[in-house]
């Protein structure tokens, strides 16, 4: 993965990586409850419901320019923490044993390469597990 590699390195400390918080085994707990957010099944979960709070929250542009074909906008920490909420956000750093600013810092590396990667065609998979198809291809690169 290279440069995905030393994102996450820098992004979660050695403690929390050997802490195995995570349900995808890719030895990076933020890694792992990235992939969950957008695989999640039912209600207002998953990829889609993960867009729309990007919608609802004014940054529909930034979640289209990551599904899109082009060029990926960047997002920022605050903007994460905005769009989820500080009180998600405080509850996955409680899950990995980091702070806030840990995770709202990597999950705006990691959700915007993670939805590139699912929607290579710029369009939503139709699926979840269409979905869970190019979450594992993601790992293997």
């Amino acid at each position: 993965m290279g440069l995905l590699d030393s994102i996450l390195g820098s992004v979660m400390n050695s403690d929390a990586n050997a802490s195995g918080v995570g349900g995808t085994g890719t030895n990076n707990p933020l890694l792992d409850m990235a992939m969950q957010m957008l695989n999640q099944q039912g209600g207002a979960g998953g990829l889609g419901g993960l867009i729309d709070q990007f919608k609802q929250g004014g940054l529909g542009h930034l979640a289209d320019s990551w599904v899109g074909t082009g060029e990926n906008l960047p997002i920022s920490a605050d903007q994460i923490s905005q769009v989820l909420g500080s009180g998600k956000i405080g509850e996955i750093a409680g899950q990995l044993g980091v702070s806030s600013d840990m995770v709202s810092g990597g999950l705006s590396t990691l959700l915007p390469e993670l939805i590139n990667h699912v929607t290579p065609d710029g369009r939503l998979p139709q699926s979840n597990d269409m979905i869970t198809n190019a979450l594992s291809m993601f790992l293997k690169r």
